[in-house]
Formats: C-alpha cells, sequence, structure tokens
C-alpha cells in the first residue's frame, strides 16, 4: 500500500508542479498570483491544459466549507486507511493504495496552495469540468473497488 501512495503522490505532485511552474513562467507572475483566476497553458482540440486551483471537491461543491474541507477529507482518507486495515484483505491493498495517494496529494495541495490544482480541460463535444491526475487514480480506484466486491459477492453466491 505504501508504495502506490507514494507512487501516485509523487507523480501527480511532479505533473503538477510543472503545471505551475509554466503557468508561472508563461505569465511572468509569481505563484500567488495564480491562485485566483483561469490560466490557459495549452489549447488542444479536445482537451487544453488550462491552470485553476479549485477550492471545492468535484465541479467546485463544498467549496464553502473553505478550509475545513482539507481536515474533512484527511479525515475521511485516514478512515478509508483504518478500515482497510481492520479488514485485512490483501485484494484491497493496491487500489486503496491508489485512491489514498491520489487523496493525500489534492489535499496536500489544500495545505499548500490552498486549492487542488487542476489543469486538464476537456471540452470535445461539451466543456466539462477541469481535473488532475489524481482525479482520475482517484475515478479509477473506486471502479476497482467495486469491481473487487462484486467479484467477491459473485464468489459467495456461488459458494452457497
Amino acid at each position: 500500500m505504501a508504495l502506490a501512495i507514494a507512487g501516485i503522490f509523487i507523480v501527480d505532485q511532479g505533473i503538477k508542479e510543472w503545471v505551475v511552474l509554466t503557468a508561472v513562467d508563461m505569465y511572468k507572475v509569481p505563484v500567488e498570483s495564480l491562485r485566483e483566476g483561469f490560466y490557459p497553458l495549452v489549447e488542444g482540440s479536445c482537451i487544453n491544459l488550462d491552470l485553476v486551483f479549485n477550492k471545492g471537491v468535484a465541479f467546485s461543491m463544498f467549496a464553502f466549507l473553505e478550509e475545513w474541507l482539507k481536515w474533512i477529507q484527511l479525515l475521511l482518507i485516514s478512515g478509508v486507511v483504518v478500515y482497510t486495515l481492520y479488514l485485512g484483505k490483501r485484494v484491497y491493498i493496491m487500489p486503496v493504495g491508489v485512491l489514498v495517494g491520489a487523496g493525500f496529494s489534492n489535499v496536500y495541495d489544500r495545505f499548500i496552495h490552498g486549492g487542488v490544482v487542476d489543469y486538464v480541460h476537456w471540452h470535445c463535444g461539451f466543456d466539462f469540468a477541469i481535473f488532475n491526475f489524481a482525479d482520475v487514480m482517484i475515478d479509477i480506484s473506486v471502479v476497482w473497488l467495486l469491481w473487487i466486491n462484486w467479484k467477491i459477492g459473485k464468489e459467495e453466491k456461488a459458494e452457497a
């Protein structure tokens, strides 16, 4: 679990650092000046790289929680780790490691930037939310966990 957590965290933070430094270089402003606003970096036919600091969660929900949000998320992530260790099933180690690494990376952004560094802007066919690598890894880990639970449930029914 620790390797998955560290790996996802390091990759995500590396990408975010590159995006932020690219914006600092392009707009010739300090990082602090970028924390409010929307900064186009690279335009594509379906996907742009645009920097924005998300103060909420998905689609900026719960932004009204402000400073409390990072503490609530930290508590939830810790609860997932404790529950996974309590279950003691090895099958959950990798997907939960990916989930926790990505979650910690987004929470870390809140501590150092005041919001999550988002940069992938999908606009092909419709204007979608802006997200990051950690968000994708969270989605993948949730699907992975759902698949594991479906498979375990199916096996238990077959044994009954």
